[in-house]
């Protein structure tokens, strides 16, 4: 079953956000595992302004492609580069090194606790 991060806080539409400034941001495992392998990723560039709930770039699997939506208001500060380059790393390591970019956040979006990400979505918080 995918795990659900204790430590961080999470949209509806599965993105974690941690607590650091600025704030990283990624994809939660629920969804790597259910988009299947990631072969594209597509992020706002660095000094972009992005707007809680609204789209801000695109992951693109064997499957399907998603939008991907920002769980805050901000600036985005930098991308993962290594993400870009080698897309696999959101399904192998969601939390660790497939983050996807920090952000300078101006206001908080609709955000979730891991339990409650958890119910709503599956998982087993860890």
């Amino acid at each position: 079953m995918s795990k659900v991060l204790s430590g961080l806080r999470y949209s509806a539409e599965h993105e974690w956000l941690d607590a650091s400034a600025p704030a990283k941001v990624g994809i939660t495992q629920v969804a790597a595992d259910a988009l299947g392998d990631v072969v594209y990723v597509d992020l706002p560039e660095v000094g972009a302004t992005i707007t809680a709930g609204e789209s801000c770039g695109e992951v693109e699997s064997t499957k399907s492609v998603s939008d991907l939506y920002a769980p805050v208001s901000g600036t985005i500060v930098a991308i993962n580069q290594d993400a870009v380059d080698n897309p696999a790393i959101l399904n192998e390591d969601p939390y660790g090194a497939g983050w996807l970019f920090t952000v300078d956040v101006s206001e908080e979006g609709p955000l979730l606790s891991a339990q409650d990400y958890a119910s709503a979505n599956g998982g087993d918080v860890e």
